[in-house]
């Protein structure tokens, strides 16, 4: 019965630290060159704007 408590404290122990694990890939970018995913916030200031507008267009037209 000890023994098999042990046993199964170990088997516990190594799955939970198996959920600790962390992924350690590291991404390096040339300077001045973004390669990454599309940044929706790299829009120019006049493109949020129009963005905006037409957004707010859309909700306000019952008043």
């Amino acid at each position: 019965m000890i023994n098999q408590l042990k046993y199964l404290s170990v088997i516990m122990l190594t799955l939970s630290m198996t959920a600790c694990y962390e992924d350690t890939d590291v991404t390096f970018y040339e300077a001045g060159e973004y390669k990454g995913k599309f940044d929706p916030h790299s829009q120019t200031k006049e493109e949020r704007s129009a963005i905006l507008a037409k957004r707010f267009g859309q909700v306000q037209t019952d008043r």
